[in-house]
């Protein structure tokens, strides 16, 4: 009888052995409800982002390019444009706003002349308001844009291994490729910003003389930035999901008694 509960006891052992085996490999296997929950909410904010990303390159309200009211005249003349296209629109000098001196903003309702950029197919320059773009410049922000939407597109697909998959190991580069994007647009940003500034200074010497023209960003830029932001925010959080829990302790170690 005692030999029997020996190896009954033995027995139970054995099998509450396996069992902590098993859970703890399919945990580590898995992913715990809890960090679940913060990779999908880390999700969540670079989604935001990506669609702020998504809407700024794909729109023309990077910059609005306004040219000085004149005197006797029903009509002005304003343009926006963007990574891709720019648009240039007559308005009616009635509907800008009385203390403006400049026409615009572009968005008021008038005859639009819309044409996309041909130094993506020709290599042609294109002439807006008798001033001559700086293709090489357009075509680097575009290009630059576009790698970081590639990047962006490879951190969504990399999360969402790891939640389907449970493929943790891609969480690291996720995040990098997340941050990779919002420094990329960040850089697209401020090389259209030249571009726009070498539009200006490319008057053409011919007559009549290019009219006088201010410049403003618009929406368009405001949501990359703000896209550019948050991407790099969540490539943050992405890395800091990636950090062990040990990592997490010895960043914020619990106080102590004071010495005396």
């Amino acid at each position: 009888m005692m030999w029997s509960n020996f190896f009954m006891q033995e027995e139970d052992r054995r099998r509450a052995a396996v069992g902590r085996r098993r859970a703890q490999e399919q945990q580590n296997l898995g992913l715990t409800p809890e960090r679940e929950g913060k990779i999908k909410l880390a999700l969540l904010l670079a989604t935001v982002g990506a669609t702020l990303a998504v809407l700024s390159v794909g729109t023309e309200f990077w910059v609005e390019l306004n040219t000085y009211k004149t005197n006797g005249s029903a009509v002005c003349e304003a343009a926006h444009m963007g990574l891709w296209k720019v648009c240039v629109k007559r308005l009616w000098q009635a509907d800008v706003p009385a203390g403006r001196d400049t026409c615009g903003p572009a968005e008021l309702p008038g005859e639009a002349n819309c044409t996309y950029f041909k130094f993506f197919t020709t290599g042609e320059n294109a002439c807006i308001f008798q001033r001559t773009t700086k293709k090489e410049v357009n075509l680097a922000a575009a290009v630059i844009a576009v790698l970081s939407l590639t990047a962006m597109a490879l951190g969504c697909l990399c999360v969402i291994m790891v939640l389907s998959k449970g493929a943790e190991f891609l969480l690291r580069l996720g995040a990098v490729c997340f941050g990779l994007s919002g420094l990329l647009l960040f850089v697209s940003l401020e090389v259209f910003r030249h571009s726009v500034r070498a539009l200006l200074q490319g008057a053409s010497p011919e007559t009549p003389p290019a009219p006088r023209l201010t410049y403003e960003y618009s929406w368009s830029l405001g949501c990359g930035v703000s896209a550019g932001l948050i991407l790099l925010l969540g490539g943050i959080c992405f890395l800091l999901l990636t950090l062990p829990s040990w990592s997490w302790g010895s960043l914020c170690p619990k106080r102590g008694d004071p010495t005396t």
